[in-house]
């Protein structure tokens, strides 16, 4: 099964108990706004083990320099991307304490935070992160991510809003919005904004899967199935579709799917 599909069934589990009346917000790979970021290029690694040599050659030079903050963001980056995320955020931490005053730093190390469910915390340094007279959209859109885990709905669609007005039609800032909508349980405003967030240039290919899993919420399984076709197999498509109807038709008993999406479930990024 491909991480896509993967990702795709861990968030109906999480948002099939949105719509039966209530979602716990602890699942790091539920229908919740993304709270990752990164220093990526276009050449960021795909695989593990191009992450993995990654870690090791920025691990050497984090070790050999530890104040150097190119060097413990790399590194962390590499850690979080194989599943250290304990170890990004100490990494991060250290940084911070030796670049009080750098805003990637303290950016990198707010996203780790939120990661590791950190969220009070993360809030903290990410207010550090950026000030009202230059504020950052990317630290804004992250704010968001981390007050729509904490419950905190309006407040992250304010921060997505302010983001917006920064960098208008950004398609992932444009999708958290969305997916903040949907755990407001306003399934139609959620999809008008994720259809939105799909007609955007450079709008990645999960993007579109939040659009299905909306889509399917309220009923439409043939139309979700047919969005999902964009990125994932007929097979995975109909899968995903399938396993929608199946909890909302059980009621969406969350712990049990909670149990059974855990091992779907793979670390996401954005």
């Amino acid at each position: 099964m491909s991480r896509l599909s993967a990702r795709l069934l861990a968030y109906v589990a999480l948002a099939a108990s949105l719509a039966a009346g209530g979602c716990s917000m602890t699942a790091r790979n539920g229908a919740s706004p993304e709270v990752t970021g990164s220093i990526a290029s276009a050449a960021t690694p795909r695989t593990d083990a191009d992450w993995r040599r990654e870690m090791n050659v920025w691990g050497e030079r984090y070790r050999a320099k530890p104040a150097d903050p190119d060097a413990a963001m790399h590194y962390a980056q590499a850690l979080r991307a194989v599943g250290q995320r304990a170890q990004a955020a100490a990494v991060l931490e250290q940084s911070a304490i030796h670049n009080p005053q750098n805003r990637a730093v303290l950016g990198a190390y707010g996203r780790a935070l939120a990661d590791n469910g950190n969220f009070q915390q993360a809030l903290d340094i990410l207010n550090r992160a950026h000030t009202p007279d230059q504020p950052d959209w990317q630290i804004l859109s992250v704010q968001g991510a981390v007050l729509d885990q904490m419950g905190r709905h309006k407040a992250a669609q304010e921060h997505y809003a302010s983001a917006l007005r920064l960098k208008p039609n950004e398609p992932s800032v444009l999708s958290n919005l969305g997916l903040s909508y949907a755990l407001s349980k306003d399934l139609p405003r959620a999809e008008t904004t994720l259809r939105q967030a799909v007609a955007q240039r450079g709008a990645e290919p999960k993007i579109r899967q939040n659009l299905a899993l909306v889509v399917g919420l309220q009923g439409r399984f043939d139309e979700a199935e047919s969005i999902a076709r964009g990125d994932l197999s007929p097979q995975e498509a109909a899968a995903n579709v399938a396993y929608l109807r199946q909890m909302l038709a059980e009621g969406s008993d969350w712990k049990k799917h909670q149990r059974r999406g855990a091992a779907l479930s793979s670390p996401t990024r954005s």
